[in-house]
């Protein structure tokens, strides 16, 4: 009866932490959904942009990249662009906005575990960029021919990236006091970082410093990857840049999960 009594218990509590983990990915989603004009149409405007002018008029000038027409080349790197400033602009607001509101302390005080609160926000961002990134493969259709050599590489290199920025923006959000603070990031190191990626060009056209410098990048290892799963080239080994992804993911898993438990900068 006891052993009965403990497995009911058990199943419950799993059965109360999936319905708390629907509950905050279905708001974020409807989040999302409700404010599409400024969440979905922004990048999609942004990135056609970016196809007419580097792609389109640059592009014709530039001729091949990597022995890739420059159109094609830059598709992947606009794609994770897109994934990864929205992932993180996504978990950043939303999170910061729920502390600034004190709707985060009901999630601290109630008994859903700290991974529920921190999955459920991260699976609404990352659900976000992936939104976004399908937006922007099929705008690239309409200027070049996307190809899918390697589906499996593609798909996790997007959710892994997407996963990396929600979590980076989860932190920022607990550390940002005020709406300002969680600009900066993306401002001053998430841009600067992406544009020097190789997102518009291949790393061997740079010198040995530079080149060097660019290999310290984490979101060249990505862009690179996901390149490889929707052209076949990279410039690193694909298992180098799925290690730094994983481990990218442990580490920012384990700080935003400390940062619950602790409370850092969320209890007044």
């Amino acid at each position: 009866m006891n052993e009965m009594t403990q497995t009911d218990l058990e199943m419950s509590s799993t059965q109360r932490n999936l319905v708390a983990l629907g509950t905050i990915v279905r708001r974020e989603v409807t989040r999302i959904l409700r404010i599409w004009g400024q969440t979905l149409v922004p990048p999609a405007i942004t990135m056609t942009l970016y196809f007419l002018i580097f792609g389109g008029l640059i592009g014709s000038r530039v001729g091949m990249m990597d022995g890739i027409k420059y159109m094609d080349f830059i598709v992947p790197g606009l794609v994770m662009m897109s994934v990864i400033q929205n992932s993180y602009g996504n978990i950043s607001s939303s999170f910061f906005g729920a502390k600034f509101g004190r709707h985060v302390e009901e999630l601290l005080v109630s008994p859903m575990p700290s991974w529920v609160i921190l999955t459920g926000y991260v699976a609404g961002a990352v659900l976000r960029g992936l939104m976004v990134g399908a937006i922007v493969l099929v705008i690239a259709m309409f200027f070049t021919k996307v190809r899918l050599p390697h589906p499996f590489i593609t798909l996790t290199t997007v959710i892994l990236g997407a996963t990396i920025f929600s979590l980076a923006g989860f932190v920022n959000a607990v550390y940002a006091k005020k709406f300002d603070d969680i600009a900066i990031v993306p401002t001053f190191i998430l841009t600067p970082l992406t544009y020097l990626g190789g997102v518009f060009y291949s790393v061997k056209l740079l010198p040995p410093w530079a080149e060097a410098m660019t290999h310290a990048n984490p979101i060249f290892y990505m862009v690179n990857a996901f390149r490889y799963g929707l052209l076949g080239v990279s410039d690193v080994p694909v298992w180098v840049a799925y290690a730094l992804m994983f481990g990218f993911v442990v580490a920012l898993a384990s700080l935003g999960l400390w940062l619950l438990k602790r409370g850092v900068g969320l209890r007044s």
